[in-house]
């Protein structure tokens, strides 16, 4: 990987269009900005010039990725860059992390929302769903039956969320102490399908466990 690393560098390849090409120091950056936040789009704020980066030399992005086992995927409807991985492959992404439970149920809340924003038809043109924290709350009681985090513990959750390219937050609303939340599309990234089946069959087995139990 060195060989494309220098001749993207080294201008050998042509660079983005109206643009200079990366110094290493660049797009040693934009390889580390990726690979840690997993999703991250056009407008993602403190990334520099990553996505352009990613978009424009995607073969290289492409083959670098695939040494560590994931995959790359740019949408250019969502201006989204991303990075999955096999469903039967190790996983060391965030859906790997023990997340607590109360993280899994938030996490579960929000594909949910995604989900029914788009079949509602409540998706914005940039593959935006918009929602609130009392609609994740409301979500938790309701479709999974469980006592939602207080709202102190959600926001800190969903700000994990959102440094992966999950969410984006907007402003609290003090009175109403509620605040917007904006389901990004790369929240099926991180609560994949097989990261829902997984659940689905944890679950299953628990209930078996404890119906076989004494």
């Amino acid at each position: 990987m060195l060989e494309p690393f220098r001749a993207i560098i080294d201008g050998d390849e042509p660079p983005p269009p109206g643009s200079r090409a990366p110094d290493a120091e660049e797009l040693s950056r934009a390889l580390q900005v990726l690979l840690k936040a997993q999703v991250i789009y056009s407008g993602t704020p403190g990334i520099g010039r990553s996505y352009e980066l990613a978009r424009h030399y995607q073969p290289f992005f492409t083959d670098y990725f695939a040494c560590l086992g994931y995959q790359m995927a740019v949408s250019h409807r969502d201006q989204m860059v991303s990075l999955t991985l096999p469903v039967d492959a190790a996983r060391h992404d965030i859906v790997s992390e023990r997340l607590r439970k109360d993280e899994t149920l938030v996490l579960l809340a929000l594909r949910l929302a995604y989900e029914e924003g788009v079949r509602d038809h409540r998706i914005s043109t940039d593959g935006i769903v918009e929602i609130t924290t009392d609609d994740l709350v409301e979500s938790i009681r309701t479709a999974a039956r469980s006592e939602p985090p207080d709202e102190a513990r959600l926001i800190e959750t969903l700000r994990l969320f959102a440094r992966r390219g999950g969410v984006r937050l907007g402003e609290r609303d003090r009175a109403e102490r509620v605040t917007p939340v904006m389901v990004l599309p790369g929240i099926l990234v991180l609560a994949s399908d097989g990261w829902l089946e997984r659940i689905e069959a944890w679950a299953n087995a628990a209930d078996g466990a404890g119906d076989g139990g004494e």
